[in-house]
């Protein structure tokens, strides 16, 4: 597992280095404290898997340890070490949620069965939430909803990163849904029960974008009467959602990259660092490798924040989720108008999934509450869609006068095809003919003339 991180603690610099040595000869990504103290704070910014703590320490006993660590994140696992072990002090690890016990002089090859252990423990929890979670209709994803092939991707991503906190970049137009899903992050990940902040870095002056993410002292600037915590400090132990973060300037760039690497914030106008625990995921519409180039991002920065990457498609690029999301929308508005609406006419979802949808799924929402507060049936009908959807219905029409079989014949195919972008399997399932026939219409109408042409 790449994400499977051990600490260990040991008042004895030089057992450390030794089991430094080892575990990284075999491939682990271990970090080491002397300080039971810095172990927690380690600990509290860091996103371990594994503690092994010395029992007998002179700042914080191990048993101490463990029960802070528990309280941290009852998910870590926790094996006390000592040269002082007795069954009492191994009955009262376990009691208070060790996973097990490891006397001094260390065994080697048991120390390295028992990471295996839980390395293998972890794998086979990970991997039953994955199951369990396929085994589901996955319609939808909480309030995400959609089961075409690019959601269900998304859906496998957060599942994965569920049990570990790497910051996520989410690119995708405006109107995907991007802090839907980052708010779905933080409440499938283990800081759930703390806060998820979410800010509009494009909504904020570059005055006062820095004193909104990391705070200030009273007196740092005219107007600063009072101290001011920060979203930072806000969202401490939970989630901080970026949006639209290619709009931060580059000097706040430098201060929140620094935020990044180092978990540590400098309030405007103050002197001393403030240590912070919060997940980042920053979201874009814009095309950061253009920002790159153009100098108005930082390529480290961005190295920083996309450490999982999250494209989301636009609604033109699923059209098959339109059903569901409409669906969606209409027990949504159902319940907070009161209106009993119950459903959709064919006519009317016709359009709604013939239409391009600039503005994506935030626009169809709006679409359907605009049907429910204009309309006044059980049934949505196409009279109740805006003009700019309803043309394409007078468009339809135009063509259905046309009665030339071929021409219609023709039309339809390369309706398909760029449905299909050029599939031809593809358009052959969606015209409900083999892939023989499309080839030999393809070749009749010289369609990939046409399409070459286009």
């Amino acid at each position: 597992m790449n994400d499977f991180k051990i600490l260990f603690v040991d008042d004895d610099k030089q057992i450390l280095e030794i089991i430094e040595l080892y575990l990284k000869r075999h491939g682990y990504e271990i970090t080491t404290s002397n300080n039971g103290f810095e172990a927690l704070d380690l600990i509290s910014k860091g996103s371990f898997s594994l503690v092994f703590t010395d029992l007998i320490m002179p700042e914080i006993s191990g048993l101490d340890l463990l029960k802070s660590v528990k309280q941290i994140n009852p998910d870590i696992d926790v094996i006390i070490v000592t040269g002082y072990g007795t069954i009492e002090s191994a009955i009262e690890a376990l009691k208070l949620g060790g996973y097990d016990y490891l006397q001094k002089p260390i065994n080697f090859e048991r120390l390295k069965i028992l990471i295996d252990r839980i390395v293998e423990k972890r794998r086979l929890q990970l991997e039953n939430i994955l199951i369990k979670r396929r085994l589901k209709d996955r319609f939808s994803y909480d309030q995400i909803i959609g089961k075409s092939a690019p959601m269900q991707q998304i859906y496998e991503v957060i599942d994965r990163i569920s049990l570990s906190n790497p910051t996520v970049l989410i690119q995708g137009e405006s109107g995907t849904g991007k802090e839907l899903v980052a708010n779905v992050i933080h409440q499938n990940s283990i800081r759930k029960d703390k806060p998820f902040i979410p800010v509009n870095c494009g909504a904020i002056s570059e005055g006062l974008l820095e004193s909104e993410l990391f705070g200030h002292v009273k007196g740092a600037f005219t107007g600063a009467v009072k101290d001011n915590i920060g979203l930072f400090m806000a969202a401490d132990g939970g989630t901080l959602f970026l949006d639209e973060i290619a709009e931060v300037p580059p000097p706040v760039q430098v201060k929140l990259l620094r935020a990044l690497q180092e978990k540590k914030i400098r309030r405007v106008g103050d002197t001393q660092e403030i240590d912070v625990n919060v997940r980042i995921i920053a979201a874009t519409n814009k095309n950061l490798d253009k920002a790159i180039e153009q100098k108005t991002f930082r390529k480290d920065l961005y190295y920083r924040l996309n450490v999982i990457s999250i494209k989301m498609p636009a609604l033109r690029e699923i059209k098959e989720d339109i059903p569901h999301l409409v669906n969606h929308f209409i027990k949504k508005f159902g319940q907070s108008t009161k209106r009993n609406v119950k459903g959709i006419s064919p006519e009317a979802m016709d359009l709604l999934t013939g239409y391009h949808w600039p503005g994506n799924v935030r626009q169809l929402e709006n679409v359907i509450e605009r049907a429910f507060a204009l309309g006044s049936g059980e049934i949505i009908d196409s009279t109740d869609l805006p003009s700019e959807i309803r043309s394409l219905q007078k468009e339809e029409t135009r063509q259905e006068l046309d009665f030339n079989l071929s021409a219609n014949e023709k039309r339809l195919i390369i309706r398909a095809l760029k449905h299909a972008k050029g599939n031809k399997a593809e358009a052959a399932k969606l015209l409900g003919i083999n892939l023989t026939t499309v080839y030999r219409k393809l070749e009749k109408y010289r369609i990939n003339d046409l399409l070459a042409a286009s």
